[in-house]
């Protein structure tokens, strides 16, 4: 029977509704006026039965549910774990890439970026502008939209009251304008405005956010006025006073951030540095005006002020939507929250396929009873319904417990996102987006394994049933055809948690050139310029303590993702070069501290100073010298600030990482931290500590009072130990490889569960035919090949298939892997060898019922 037949059926009205059509269509409806009355009548007796009969069903379907609980309750779990992580991973979505932000008409909000075209044809993207540029654009397209500065939100150090008494806190420089842009109000004092952002350093205010408000003062209404201070390397020690508290919700504009201190563009540290782009730039359209035409002004702008300053490097203006908002997260993130979307699809796909295996089985176990139904006058719709009200109570528990599981889930996961000192904050609360996902999903999740089952059962032929005729394996073809998709499936989640797998072991396993071991870094804020001999001073103090080995500092860790470059540099008074150099200040010892070897040289001495001397590394010798030693040979910056300063190279050392695991080695050029204008240094760096305790952060109490002990001028900031770096560089990457594990062990319990299932139903099927080959002498071995060999060639055809699939979606997470190739051979061979192990374990107690039937007890009990 067809489809479009049984719906018919399913739908067809009663007695008295077609004689009224039939009324209607004679033209009879028109002389009548009772005719719409009994029209009513039957419409709403119809919606009673229905209601009625759903209520029937519903208590029948729930006494089935209670008689076979294990099996209930193994399908709810399987589903509720699918249906879990989907919601689960629409929370991180949803929270990082599609909830609007708390303003104004997000929708008019567009995010500006650059594409830059090297002469090479590579091109890279920028997101951020320098600020006379942001105020030409401003200027050009005033009256068609608003452009907003926002710097990046920092994390810095700020003290409320004495200077060892300091905290950290989220930053983010704006636009004065900014919050009467978007129509954000006040919840106690006055936000920022156009006046607080005229001149550099004319306007020392603050703005919290609500939250900070909330966390910090306990929403003390007597922080207004109240002042705190920040210490820059640039611009020294400044006072801010907060005239004001943000409204509730709005946080910043960076996802994954939350901003607790608002300050003036023109407060940034970076102001006196016209060149530098600082700020991301947003476009708030005017009501009414289109994007277009304010892109070809911004455009045009761009182009402009690049010929002004001779800028020959090719620029094209971008603005796309950001209605919810622009940060790094959601660069990081989005390819891996896309990859993680479809291994959760894939396994809720893998437990809908077990579930409808399950009642297809169970509706083969009752079809003497529905073809008795229908002998006796029931409607083939009510067969189906009664299934798919059946599919609906396992959908809503499941959907129940899965609920659950993402409340747990979601946060769990995003606890794991930033390292412990600095985590990221979402709001992950299950508001109206994420219940109208749940109801939509659960609706989906019924249908899905709900509808082929009742489609089968409403086809059910009465007369062939009881005549014993009914043919049950159209019905094992198609759950064979489940355990090949089921196989697909399973096999992509494994293949891709295997490249996810290698990829942070690579990156977590490969030499950075230098040893992390017992390394405790300890950042120092200054409130001014400090020479270098203060800090020798607080080494040698350092130095006598017990537990300490070696005590050196620089400007920053390595791997903390800073990094000090020049465009180019002359080698020897030659042309300068096409490609940058990188630069670090370290002290004498700092080399040895983090066990970087020399290859030839020497370190620096107390006396050597920068400019003058440099030590470089292997990377900085192949780029610049052709391999050849370049110890005693000079060269000068040509850029920036190191424009005519010259350096003689007194060593050569092995290559180490600069900042970023992923990035190549670049080529370094290690100078003295001590100068030779004896401006000594810019305030704060990074004390390196080598203990030799294992845990290098027992000692962080002693630290942090016998530093200001040596100097009053040296404060504490964060300390972090050199493995905490390099595992923050790995957390996306740990991540990922820890929850594809466990979807991929997920996937292979599900399916190795429903492949369980259809070959016990297989081997009920076929009792009769198996009692009767053990009768006529078929050995075990061959029982065993029967029952299993149609099954497998399922499995096999769809692991081929998944492995196709599986081929196919490398080029989608390319950007998530690290020096893996999808073609290796422990790639390929571990998910074949896990699903064929998962077949083999689920096929054994099948075998085993098989090879155990008694013929002579079968054939005596038919």
């Amino acid at each position: 029977m067809s489809l479009l037949s049984r719906l018919v059926k399913a739908y067809r009205g009663d007695r008295l509704s077609r004689e009224i059509e039939h009324l209607a269509d004679r033209g009879e409806a028109r002389a009548s006026g009772s005719v719409h009355p009994y029209r009513e009548a039957a419409g709403n007796s119809r919606v009673v039965l229905w209601l009625d009969s759903l209520r029937a069903d519903f208590v029948l379907a729930w006494r089935r549910l209670r008689k076979s609980k294990v099996t209930s309750a193994a399908a709810i779990l399987s589903l509720a774990l699918g249906i879990g992580a989907c919601l689960a991973a629409f929370q991180l979505v949803d929270a990082l890439l599609l909830r609007p932000l708390p303003i104004a008409a997000p929708d008019r909000l567009y995010a500006l970026s650059r594409q830059e075209f090297a002469s090479s044809g590579q091109s890279t993207t920028r997101d951020t502008w320098q600020y006379p540029l942001f105020r030409e654009m401003r200027a050009a397209v005033a009256s068609q939209a608003t452009l907003i500065a926002i710097s990046d939100a920092e994390r810095v150090e700020i003290t409320f009251r004495s200077d060892r008494e300091m905290e950290r806190a989220h930053v983010q420089y704006v636009s004065g304008d900014m919050f009467d842009t978007f129509g954000l109000h006040a919840a106690s004092g006055r936000l920022l405005s156009q006046n607080d952002d005229l001149q550099p350093g004319a306007h020392p205010v603050a703005v919290v956010s609500h939250d900070y408000w909330s966390r910090r003062f306990a929403q003390d209404p007597q922080v207004v006025g109240r002042t705190f201070r920040i210490a820059n390397n640039l611009t020294g020690t400044r006072i801010y006073q907060i005239v004001g508290v943000a409204g509730v919700g709005f946080t910043g504009t960076e996802p994954g951030k939350v901003v607790d201190i608002f300050l003036p563009a023109m407060m940034h540290w970076g102001m006196s540095f016209p060149e530098w782009s600082l700020f991301r730039t947003f476009a708030h359209l005017q009501p009414g005006i289109p994007a277009s035409p304010v892109r070809d002004h911004l455009g045009a702008t761009v182009r402009a002020f690049n010929d002004s300053k001779a800028n020959r490097v090719k620029q094209v203006l971008q603005m796309d939507p950001a209605p919810a908002g622009v940060s790094a997260m959601q660069k990081n993130y989005r390819t891996s929250l896309a990859s993680l979307g479809v291994l959760v699809v894939l396994v809720l796909l893998i437990a809908c396929a077990n579930v409808a295996n399950l009642m297809t089985a169970q509706a083969a176990a009752r079809t003497r009873e529905m073809a008795l139904r229908v002998s006796i006058g029931a409607a083939r719709w009510r067969l189906g319904q009664l299934v798919l009200v059946e599919a609906a109570i396992i959908g809503l528990f499941a959907s129940a417990v899965g609920w659950c599981f993402a409340q747990w889930s979601a946060p769990l996961v995003l606890a794991r996102v930033n390292p412990p000192d600095n985590p990221a904050r979402l709001s992950l609360a299950m508001d109206w987006r994420a219940l109208a996902f749940a109801v939509v999903l659960t609706l989906f999740v019924s249908l899905l394994f709900g509808v082929a089952p009742a489609l089968r059962a409403s086809a059910i032929r009465p007369v062939e049933v009881l005549k014993g005729g009914d043919d049950p394996h159209s019905r094992a073809r198609w759950m064979r055809a489940l355990i090949a998709l089921q196989a697909a499936f399973c096999f992509v989640v494994l293949f891709v948690a295997g490249l996810f797998v290698a990829t942070f072991d690579r990156l977590h396993g490969q030499p950075n050139g230098f040893s992390s071991e017992r390394i405790v870094n300890i950042d120092i804020v200054n409130p001014k310029n400090e020479p270098s001999t203060l800090w020798d001073q607080v080494a040698d103090h350092l130095r006598t303590m017990p537990g300490i080995q070696a005590v050196a500092y620089a400007d920053w860790p390595l791997l903390d993702g800073y990094g000090f470059k020049t465009d180019a540099i002359s080698i020897a008074g030659g042309p300068p070069s096409e490609v940058p150099a990188w630069f670090m200040n370290v002290s004498p010892g700092w080399l040895d501290t983090m066990k970087i070897p020399f290859i030839a040289g020497r370190d620096f001495r107390p006396t050597d100073l920068s400019p003058g001397a440099a030590i470089v590394n292997e990377a900085f010798a192949r780029q610049f010298f052709a391999h050849e030693n370049p110890v005693g040979q000079w060269f000068e910056g040509t850029s920036g600030w190191m424009r005519g300063q010259k350096f003689q190279i007194v060593g050569l050392v092995h290559d180490a990482r600069y900042r970023y695991l992923r990035q190549a080695v670049l080529p370094v050029a290690y100078t003295p931290f001590r100068r030779i204008d004896a401006r000594g240094t810019m305030q704060g760096g990074t004390l390196v500590v080598r203990t030799s305790t294992s845990n290098p952060l027992s000692l962080a109490s002693i630290l942090r009072t016998e530093i200001p002990r040596a100097r009053s001028e040296f404060r504490v900031g964060n300390m972090r130990t050199q493995q905490e770096l390099i595992d923050s560089q790995t957390i996306r990457e740990r991540l990922l490889a820890l929850l594809a594990r466990f979807f991929g062990a997920v996937a292979l319990l599900l399916a190795g569960v429903g492949l369980y299932g259809v070959l016990d139903y297989s081997v009920l099927q076929r009792r009769r035919e198996i009692g009767i080959r053990m009768a006529l002498g078929a050995q075990p071995r061959d029982l065993a090949v029967r029952v299993t060999a149609r099954v497998f060639s399922m499995v096999l055809l769809g692991a081929l298939t998944g492995l196709a699939l599986g081929l196919a979606s490398v080029r989608y997470i390319e950007p998530l892997l690290y020096q893996v190739r999808s073609t290796e051979l422990p790639v390929l061979v571990i998910p074949s060898l896990a699903i064929l192990g998962a077949a083999v374990l689920a096929a054994l107690p099948a075998v085993i019922r098989a090879v155990k039937i008694d013929p002579a007890t079968l054939l005596r009990a038919e």
